[in-house]
């Protein structure tokens, strides 16, 4: 950790965050807890609210206490806006850049940021850019704005590696990746960063660093997708993906192939298109790249259309059925709250074409109520108000509450027929037994369903 005199030595100790999501909050708090002072600049009132108690606004391990201790000793305070009497030496951009309805990157905060903090901008300052752009942004969008104000600005791409759940401990130890289009501003970056993670990368300039975030979620994306595309085999072979995957690669190191499962969050369900639009002016299509997100994204209409025709087969299948939806937040390893890019909204839409009379209900671990009623589903307090006459309970993501739920008492309170729709295959390895017309079915599995 950063002494006291090292942090009163060191020229860039006081630090501007501007952004306090996911990204910007985490950064702020642990560079707050290793001694920077931080400004933390946030446009909306209700997140303002909560910080200004010391509480965050999303679900992080151990990142309310993080904040407390920030607040004790004045480390971190919060603004809407750069104050005019800023003393940071140092600008971090970490607004989201979500994508529209035609896969298409919005810079629009990334672009008011910029112009924001060209007003502020002082000598010698650094500006780092965090957040997930396209291609070309930290040097054709950023820097340019900063550039009309005739002062003397150092720019740099250090992109956010983290994963959500365990983002403070990562932000200690996983390597920092840091490009810009000078040796200085890098060497600046990395002594920054050095007071936080043992390891800096340097790399050759901005673009760089910008490719690398890109490539390595879109690397694990095309992973996610060929898994998917086993279980779509599977499903039509009538054949176990779990079966397959796991005896092919036990105790062959060469087959690393994960299970399948819905595919989504803030990162993965946008930047293999942020990708694919960084290109487009070279004339070049990632075409692997786009193959696997357009598999990932067409699984929840085929999962819909599954049980469709699942619940057609059945003449006493419920017009009106009760279909509950389990884990809403993108995934549930690590544990979070973060509904950004799940895969179950999409899941939602389909089955609400599919059964335009059902009643969906939703559990999740760790989304409060108020998100699951804003997404337009009705909540319930526990598995057994879920599976409580729902004729469908599908698991959404891969929360440790699921793998470890009494799947066949559960299944006892709900109506006839009926099935448990697994998109994570938790009991696939299990001698479960269920009660009649009632069917366990896993995703890759569906031509060998367990039936009651």
């Amino acid at each position: 950790m950063l002494s006291n005199s090292i942090t009163e030595n060191y020229g860039d100790r006081h630090v501007c965050v501007l952004g306090l999501g996911y990204v910007g909050l985490t950064l702020a708090a642990v560079m707050a807890e290793v001694g920077f002072n931080i400004s933390g600049v946030e446009i909306r009132d209700d997140i303002r609210e909560k910080l200004n108690a010391a509480k965050a606004h999303f679900f992080e391990p151990g990142l309310n206490e993080k904040l407390q201790r920030a607040a004790l000793n004045g480390r971190l305070k919060v603004y809407a806006e750069i104050p005019k009497d800023c003393a940071a030496t140092v600008f971090v951009i970490t607004v989201g850049t979500p994508i529209g309805a035609d896969g298409r990157v919005n810079l629009q905060s990334v672009t008011r940021i910029a112009h924001e903090i060209a007003e502020r901008l002082k000598d010698g300052d650094l500006v780092i850019l965090r957040s997930t752009v396209k291609i070309g942004t930290t040097e054709n969008v950023v820097h340019p704005i900063l550039a009309q104000t005739g002062k003397n600005v150092s720019v740099a791409y250090c992109p956010e590696r983290t994963v959500e759940g365990q983002a403070l401990a990562e932000l200690r130890y996983l390597p920092q990746v840091i490009g810009a289009a000078d040796r200085a501003t890098v060497n600046r970056a990395a002594q920054l960063f050095s007071f936080l993670t043992p390891t800096v990368i340097r790399v050759s300039n901005a673009e760089t660093a910008e490719l690398i975030k890109l490539i390595d979620n879109a690397k694990r994306d095309v992973m996610f997708a060929y898994a998917n595309e086993v279980a779509r085999m599977c499903d039509k072979l009538g054949v176990s993906a779990a079966e397959v995957i796991h005896s092919g690669r036990f105790g062959y190191s060469r087959t690393d192939l994960p299970m399948p499962g819905p595919v989504g969050g803030p990162c993965l369900s946008k930047d293999s298109h942020i990708l694919a639009e960084s290109l487009e002016h070279l004339g070049l299509s990632p075409e692997i790249t786009v193959a696997a997100r357009r598999v990932n994204e067409r699984q929840p209409k085929e999962i819909a259309e599954f049980l469709r025709s699942y619940a057609a087969a059945r003449p006493s299948f419920a017009a009106a059925p009760k279909i509950a939806l389990l884990g809403i937040a993108f995934k549930g390893r690590p544990v979070t709250d973060d509904t950004r890019g799940t895969m179950a909204v999409p899941v939602f839409e389909a089955l609400r074409l599919a059964f335009p009379k059902g009643r969906f209900v939703a559990h999740d671990p760790v989304v409060d109520q108020a998100t699951l009623k804003s997404l337009g589903l009705e909540p319930v307090a526990s598995l057994e108000d879920a599976f409580q006459d729902a004729q469908f309970v599908l698991v959404l993501n891969n929360h440790p509450a699921y793998g470890a739920m009494p799947v066949e008492s559960l299944a006892d309170l709900m109506a006839r027929p009926g099935a448990v729709y697994d998109c994570w295959n938790n009991f696939t390895d299990q001698a479960i037994h269920l009660p009649r017309d009632v069917s366990y079915i896993a995703l890759g599995s569906q031509g060998v369903p367990i039936v009651g």
